[in-house]
């Protein structure tokens, strides 16, 4: 018997059983009630698996297939969380500390089988199964036994073995789906399907709102020059992002797309754009499973999110199984299935993303029954990153590859979302020579400058000083990037890894938003360019605040450096954002671009230190390390954090910003809000208007 006819009969198997789980009492009580309602749901995947394999998910009307995805993702819906086993603080009433948790996580599992139900992915929907029924049967011999439970330990053994056991198959299949064209599920979607019809959108096992139907709409009313301008200012940003840097393009065979469903006409505009560059499109899913390296930051192609807070509740189920020895066994399989695709890896030119924005601000309830790392496990993870980063960089040298990241407003936006896609347009194509030759001026000041001052105004507390490389051959030499719309679009910034030693000071913003997060109120004290405290206005207790921050911010190290220091330049966003009032809703990829950044982490020359890269003016950039990226020469392991995070001062909250020479001779760039240096003129004009 060969593998998959191996599989289909365990599955075959699995399914019968699960069936057979529905009508029985083996379990009593509320256990017994968690059981056959999950089996009720298992067998919602089965269905959806059959209805796929058979070709009627292509016959169906969309109103049939509208009313098959609201059913899959019903239960954990804002309106349905506080009756879902998915919710932490439900199963803990209904199943007990300890037990809700467990089965909790069991039940969140389960629901990845959506994505392989439409993958038809058998293997992996008929693994899961068999766990629910190793877990179901653990419970049944308990109460056979006279007991109401199995032990706590037991079940937990169970996922931890689970994990560990698939965590080798699953990484080599999704390091495949990055790496290789070949897996081509959504790709075979977006060139194949008739895009004027959409109920492609439910090909792809996503949950899809008006939002995404919208956005397809829209897009289809778009005449084709318009769709053309948009992929090529998308594809020629990762193109030119080779060419500043001076890495070989034709060397790449592969690229990352990662986007969020309802774009799909530009990205097959993109994917043609793509091909003329002799590059291949890899579009991998966002996972909801563990095995697949769920996160809430999401990575790969993804749908509507249905609840934000659940994703936020789970966001730390690994705290059932991590320790050093299933560590140590996820970089060994890491490392195998690197070298068995070694080939494929050294052919990635890296990712190419587009984002979105628009949506409602989300601001998570912390639960005290959601699984929580310990400490020790946080420090794990915190060294299974930089293992894992440096394992990564072995196969996909950053110094070969590049990237690139644009972001469109979804109709979530508000009444005006159209004028504000147009707008959005208009920005990511702004005069790339004007904002060049402006940025030359700027930079020319900042040259000449020992370090950089930085107060706030009004509410914002901000007093920073930003301790600059001092530059060996000032005429060959910069501090500064002049970068304009290729990796980071649109236009718009100069910026520089700053000195750590003499970088001191409060950063304080009123109001911003991080990877999807609200903060309020944050402030950072920097030490020697090192986070020395923080603190934000989220929550009642300190202690919850900042946690908040160093999960999301930090991620979980004990302090980050500065590890970039930029001047964003592009005032025509800033107007956008005040004219829609949508400035809480705007990504940091244009966030940034709107005021003095500070990024926490690594610089943005990570793993390409040695990388001889220079301005158009032909001066070399002189400052791509500081004094812990420089540790990758004696100890790696410490000089990256694989984490960068932005944070923004918006130009209403800047009071000035000025280069400061050796002798205290200070020369203002920004003063309240305004740019006040000779040559930057122009910047004000978007504000005058």
């Amino acid at each position: 018997m060969d593998m998959a006819e191996n599989v289909k009969e365990r599955y075959e198997l699995a399914k019968e059983r699960i069936l057979e789980v529905l009508e029985e009492d083996g379990v009593r009580g509320e256990y017994g009630i968690y059981f056959r309602k999950t089996a009720a749901f298992v067998g919602e995947m089965t269905d959806a698996y059959d209805y796929v394999d058979s070709g009627k998910l292509y016959e169906a009307s969309l109103e049939e297939l509208q009313e098959r995805n609201r059913r899959l993702y019903r239960d954990i819906l804002p309106g349905n969380y506080d009756g879902s086993y998915g919710n932490p603080s439900y199963a803990v009433k209904k199943l007990g500390d300890g037990y809700g948790q467990l089965l909790s996580f069991l039940y969140t599992e389960l629901r990845s089988l959506i994505a392989f139900a439409y993958e038809t992915n058998l293997f992996e929907m008929t693994i899961r199964m068999e766990l629910f029924l190793e877990i179901y049967s653990a419970f049944t011999c308990a109460e056979e036994e006279g007991k109401e439970a199995p032990d706590y330990e037991e079940i937990r053994q169970i996922i931890y073995w689970f994990v560990s056991d698939y965590s080798e198959l699953s990484a080599k299949k999704r390091l495949r789906e990055q790496l290789c064209p070949e897996e081509d599920f959504a790709l075979r979607i977006i060139m194949d399907s008739d895009l004027e019809d959409i109920r492609y959108l439910y090909y792809f096992g996503e949950y899809i709102t008006e939002e995404e139907l919208e956005t397809a709409k829209h897009l289809n009313g778009m005449r084709p020059e318009e769709i053309r301008r948009m992929a090529d200012t998308y594809t020629e940003g990762y193109r030119i992002g080779f060419e500043v840097y001076e890495k070989d393009i034709s060397k790449k065979k592969t690229v990352n797309i990662l986007y969020c469903l309802g774009f799909e006409r530009m990205i097959r505009a993109a994917v043609e754009n793509f091909a003329k560059m002799g590059l291949s499109p890899a579009i991998y899913r966002a996972r909801e499973s563990v095995l697949w390296g769920k996160s809430i930051r999401k990575n790969g192609f993804y749908g509507a999110i249905a609840n934000r807070q659940y994703e936020y509740d789970h966001k730390e189920d690994q705290a059932l199984y991590l320790d050093r020895q299933y560590t140590n066994r996820r970089l060994e399989v890491m490392k195998e299935a690197f070298e068995a695709l070694k080939e494929e890896a050294a052919l990635l030119g890296g990712p190419a993303v587009v984002e979105v924005f628009g949506e409602e601000p989300f601001v998570p309830e912390v639960k005290e029954e959601a699984l929580k790392l310990s400490e020790k496990q946080q420090k794990l993870e915190v060294d299974a990153m930089a293992a894992a980063g440096e394992l990564r960089n072995e196969y996909i040298r950053g110094e070969e590859r590049s990237y690139t990241i644009i972001a469109f407003p979804v109709p979530s936006i508000g009444e005006k979302y159209e004028e504000i896609f147009d707008e959005t347009v208009r920005i990511n194509t702004l005069d790339y020579n004007l904002y060049r030759e402006i940025q030359q001026t700027m930079i020319e000041a900042l040259d000449r400058a020992d370090h950089v001052t930085i107060k706030g105004m009004g509410k914002n507390r901000t007093d920073l000083k930003i301790k600059l490389h001092e530059l060996n051959d000032p005429d060959k030499e910069t501090n500064f990037e002049n970068c304009v719309a290729d990796v980071n679009i649109p236009v718009g910034e100069v910026f520089t890894s700053p000195l750590l030693k003499g970088t001191e000071g409060l950063l304080h913003v009123s109001r911003v938003f991080l990877n999807g997060l609200e903060y309020r109120d944050l402030e950072m004290t920097f030490t020697d360019g090192m986070i020395s405290s923080y603190r934000c206005g989220n929550f009642a207790s300190e202690e919850e605040n900042k946690k908040y921050i160093k999960d999301h911010v930090l991620f979980r190290h004990d302090t980050l450096p500065m590890g970039e220091f930029a001047i964003g330049t592009n005032t025509a966003a800033y107007v956008m954002a005040k004219k829609y009032g949508i400035g809480d809703k705007l990504p940091i990829l244009i966030a940034e671009k709107m005021g003095p950044h500070f990024a926490v982490g690594d610089t943005c020359y990570s793993h390409e230190e040695e990388l001889v890269t220079y301005n158009p003016d032909g001066k070399a950039m002189a400052a791509k390390e500081n004094e812990v990226s420089a540790l990758r020469h004696t100890n790696k392991g410490k000089a990256y954090f694989n984490c960068h995070t932005d944070i923004t001062i918006p130009y209403d909250e800047l009071g000035e910003l000025a280069a400061v020479d050796r002798d205290g001779k200070k020369e203002a760039i920004i003063r309240e809000g305004r740019f006040v240096l000779k040559g930057c003129e122009a910047l004000n004009r978007p504000l005058d208007e």
